[in-house]
């Protein structure tokens, strides 16, 4: 069974066992949250979501329409997810764009992920970076914007080119 805050609005009934969602937290009723995911404080997960296994969403990030987190993935403080291009007070596009983070991606606090890329399995988002493109499997990229700066290993070690 799932913990839920009673200071949090969970309109969803789709979350896993033993998942947690911390106070002040919105999930909308189409979202699907998996078994073991810890979800802290200060978070909204809009309705065309999808969060695996085992996903850590720390407190301030906004998980919008079209984002797919898979499992063992870590979302650092204040990510910021994208879904519009093309953003406009009161104009809504007929779908959004898809965002995809990738089984065991790890994303740095503060780092924006630009909408319609694919975050590579095990990839390592740096702290503040800007994602304008997809991320290949177990790389490294940080900066403004993110460039490749190396490799890691399912282990965590990290290479730099």
């Amino acid at each position: 069974m799932a913990k839920i805050h009673p200071l949090s609005d969970v309109q969803s009934d789709n979350i896993g066992e033993n998942t947690m969602i911390w106070q002040y937290c919105v999930v909308l009723k189409n979202a699907v949250i998996g078994d073991n995911c810890n979800i802290n404080c200060h978070v909204l997960i809009e309705n065309n979501v999808k969060i695996g296994d085992n996903v850590t969403v720390k407190p301030g990030v906004q998980v919008w329409d079209g984002v797919t987190l898979e499992d063992n993935v870590f979302i650092g403080p204040n990510v910021t997810f994208t879904n519009d291009l093309v953003p406009r007070s009161k104009k809504y596009p007929e779908s959004f764009f898809k965002t995809l983070v990738k089984k065991g991606a790890s994303i740095g606090a503060n780092a924006t992920i630009v909408a319609g890329n694919v975050i590579g399995e095990n990839a390592l988002i740096g702290a503040g970076s800007v994602i304008t493109k997809d991320v290949p499997d177990n790389t490294v990229w940080f900066g403004n914007p993110a460039k490749k700066k190396g490799t890691i290993d399912n282990n965590g070690t990290i290479t730099y080119l």
